[in-house]
């Protein structure tokens, strides 16, 4: 008998189709900049005469600029990084402790809805609306400028915001405030992923609501909460709109023997040299966001390995 050859479609391929705008995107508008970035942070402009000077490839961008003491960078990574922290570290906490809250099957709470709309409200409002808000009230004419100054707390035309400390807890809470409600939806929708056999297993066996919790919620919503850490990690450490905008005022404070301006982040850094006039420095720039990008690897990798599951190794 003659065997008879059956056409097959191959489905799979069309897949290749639709992702090829998503790459095409990526390539233009991610990665070129990305390589480019690294490319330009090795470019230097260096006087090779008395009128003239010349583009060197070199790394003297990062030994000049960079890993050279008392520059303005590390002043500038450290009022990065303690202003995630301070906002981050509230944030998730509680933002568990409402998901907790929202799917706990004993807490039947009225109008869960409306509360996860009002909480999830000042994420859905821009950055810069909320600092010129937060501005506003905190600034010399602001009302609770002038109720901190019948309390006695601000004497005279002055306002909190001018000194360094009180604006950087401002700016932190901001963004606190700002992104709590979006973190509690990301780990309620990782909560009500878990199956609720576990849960009614776990109450057969006695276990109570935060035995639950720890043993149960909390191991299986790693993947949820690895993927909340990375995305604040890289958000966090690229804040500039809330800081920019409290920075008006120049609020500065004294680290060491050095004065600098207490809210002034890595991108607001990074700006500054790219903007036209005499500072502008597109090497100093570029070498500065690699600095940052390896900040964000190194903190998203750390916070990758905590949360990974470990697997165990068969004999």
């Amino acid at each position: 008998m003659n065997k008879i050859k059956r056409k097959t479609v191959e489905y799979g391929k069309y897949g290749y189709y639709f992702i090829i705008p998503f790459f095409l995107v990526f390539i233009v508008f991610q990665l070129y900049p990305l390589l480019y970035t690294f490319y330009t942070s090795l470019l230097q402009v260096q006087k090779v005469g008395r009128n003239s000077s010349e583009v060197v490839f070199c790394l003297g961008n990062f030994t000049d600029y960079v890993f050279k003491q008392g520059n303005e960078f590390w002043p500038a990574a450290g009022v990065t990084v303690v202003l995630w922290i301070l906002n981050f570290v509230p944030q998730v906490a509680l933002s568990l402790l409402l998901a907790a809250w929202f799917t706990d099957a004993h807490n039947k709470l009225k109008g869960q809805g409306a509360y996860k709309v009002i909480m999830y409200m000042p994420n859905i409002i821009t950055a810069a609306t909320i600092a010129v808000l937060f501005f506003s009230l905190f600034d010399v004419h602001g009302s609770i400028t002038g109720i901190l100054r019948n309390m006695g707390v601000v004497v005279g035309e002055d306002s909190i915001l001018t000194h360094g400390p009180a604006s950087f807890f401002v700016i932190a809470f901001i963004q606190f405030w700002m992104w709590y409600g979006n973190t509690m939806i990301v780990l309620i929708a990782g909560i009500m992923g878990i199956s609720p056999s576990l849960y009614e297993a776990a109450m057969v066996d006695g276990a109570s609501g935060t035995q639950q919790f720890w043993l149960i919620t909390l191991p299986l919503l790693k993947p949820i909460i690895q993927f909340t850490l990375v995305t604040s990690a890289i958000g966090g450490l690229q804040m500039y709109d809330i800081p920019k905008l409290f920075n008006n005022g120049k609020p500065l404070v004294n680290v060491g023997n050095t004065t600098i301006e207490s809210t002034r982040t890595i991108v607001m850094l990074i700006k500054q040299y790219v903007d036209a006039g005499s500072k502008q420095n597109y090497g100093r720039a570029a070498a500065y966001s690699v600095v940052l990008f390896a900040m964000t690897l190194v903190v998203s990798l750390v916070f990758y390995a905590l949360t990974s599951e470990k697997k165990e190794k068969r004999a």
